[in-house]
């Protein structure tokens, strides 16, 4: 049974999935700094034009157009009623100039043939999806001919020995929490299927608010399929410890990472 609601409590009922989603899982200003401070140390420049693959509820876009006035952002998404939520964010919270920076296209990451791109993100894990490797390597090709002679792909990986372990873990949030349900992992092909969750105070749930259905993709077989796809460099990004042994929100370039239950960490991949 629910319990009594308090006023401005969130419920099943009135919560706005994408609003949870952005609230729970992303960091937009992180992924930004970490895409400048890549630039930096790479190519020894600041990238203008981006392209965000699976670009979802644009959080990085709308980021990325505050940062410069001259900044401009290609997102690519197949969802179009995600699209249509990221596009009335864009117009409630930028300005107009900075709106008019941002393109979104409802379209397959595979298909688009636009190029002159400084800098294409694929973050939150979602190239997963891409389950076949000559699938994975064909959208890496594809990735590397939109770039720019000195462009940079950036991507996430996550990782560690609660990776391939069937549990929850929960997080409370403002307002309602958040439940990661890693719901079969297969060792042999490695598929894995995930859940998000939403339970709020008065008891009432979102079940299933978002299904991922990935294969597994280690780090070294990320790095070889880049390679293979014609960049120069492969690069990993590692997350540096603070006093406790958690993580400190710093990165730099590793190739020694610690063996950790779970993990977090960034790709560049240099043409």
């Amino acid at each position: 049974m629910a319990r009594p609601t308090k006023p401005g409590w969130i419920t099943a009922k009135t919560a706005d999935v994408n609003d949870l989603y952005e609230r729970s899982v992303q960091c937009p200003e992180s992924e930004v700094d970490l895409i400048l401070q890549a630039w930096s140390e790479l190519r020894g420049r600041e990238p203008r034009h981006i392209r965000e693959d699976f670009c979802g509820t644009s959080a990085v876009a709308r980021e990325w157009v505050t940062r410069s006035t001259t900044s401009t952002v290609l997102g690519v998404d197949l969802d179009g009623e995600t699209l249509g939520w990221a596009k009335n964010k864009i117009n409630k919270e930028l300005t107009e100039q900075q709106a008019s920076r941002i393109t979104l296209v409802q379209e397959n990451v595979m298909n688009v043939m636009e190029g002159g791109i400084d800098c294409v993100l694929a973050m939150n894990f979602s190239y997963y999806g891409l389950k076949e490797r000559e699938t994975l390597l064909r959208y890496f090709k594809s990735v590397y001919d939109s770039l720019v002679d000195d462009g940079l792909f950036l991507l996430d990986a996550y990782g560690g020995s609660d990776s391939f372990v069937e549990m929850d873990e929960e997080r409370d949030l403002d307002g309602f929490t958040y439940i990661w349900d890693q719901s079969l992992v297969n060792p042999i092909t490695g598929d894995v299927v995930n859940y998000i969750h939403f339970e709020f105070p008065d008891g009432s749930k979102i079940k299933k608010a978002f299904t991922y259905e990935w294969r597994f993709w280690t780090l070294p077989e990320i790095q070889d399929a880049l390679l293979e796809a014609g960049f120069s460099r492969v690069v990993v990004y590692w997350e540096g410890t603070d006093e406790d042994g958690d993580g400190d929100g710093k990165w730099s370039i590793d190739t020694r990472g610690e063996a950790c239950a779970g993990w977090v960490a960034y790709i560049a991949a240099v043409k």
